[in-house]
């Protein structure tokens, strides 16, 4: 019987305990996650590629069948490269469902072997988003409640940083 993998795709700019929620639940189904920081060219990021990477490796260490990884191509092409069965997207209200429905059936059409899988958020993370993280944590906001223990102090000290107006 061949592994069942699972590309769990995103800008985690930075990750959030949304994400992390999610990969977790996903990491519950599958022999493999690999979690990809992708380049998503409308969204401008405060925090490198390899550096978005290394906070997920911090944040998902005790979770034995999540790797991470890096991409720049295609999502589809991706999935395939990795013998990968499904893609899991987290989906935070209705808003989140109509451009992930269009990016699951082009993905579909690119690569027919793969299916995208649609997890809801919990409650408690429906708000959540890297970019809300950002600019909380840049005005010296409390963030302790939004991103994983781990990587907290990282964004705090990189984002508090930055020039306030």
């Amino acid at each position: 019987m061949s592994e069942k993998i699972a590309i769990c795709p995103g800008s985690f700019d930075p990750i959030t305990l949304g994400h992390l929620d999610i990969i977790t639940r996903a990491a519950a189904m599958f022999d493999k996650i690999i979690v990809v920081v992708m380049t998503n060219a409308s969204k401008e990021g405060s925090f490198t590629k390899e550096e978005r990477l290394a906070m997920i490796k911090k944040t998902v260490a005790d979770l034995p069948n999540v790797e991470v990884d890096i991409y720049n191509g295609l999502l589809a092409e991706y999935a395939q490269n990795k013998n990968a069965c499904a893609i899991i997207k987290g989906l935070r209200a209705m808003s989140d469902f109509e451009y992930e429905f269009q990016m699951a059936l082009t993905n579909k059409k690119l690569n027919p072997q793969v299916e995208t899988l649609f997890l809801t958020t919990r409650a408690e993370n429906m708000y959540l988003s890297s970019s809300m993280v950002r600019q909380i944590a840049s005005m010296g906001g409390d963030i302790t409640s939004f991103v994983p223990p781990a990587i907290h102090d990282d964004i705090v000290k990189r984002l508090s940083s930055e020039t306030r107006d």
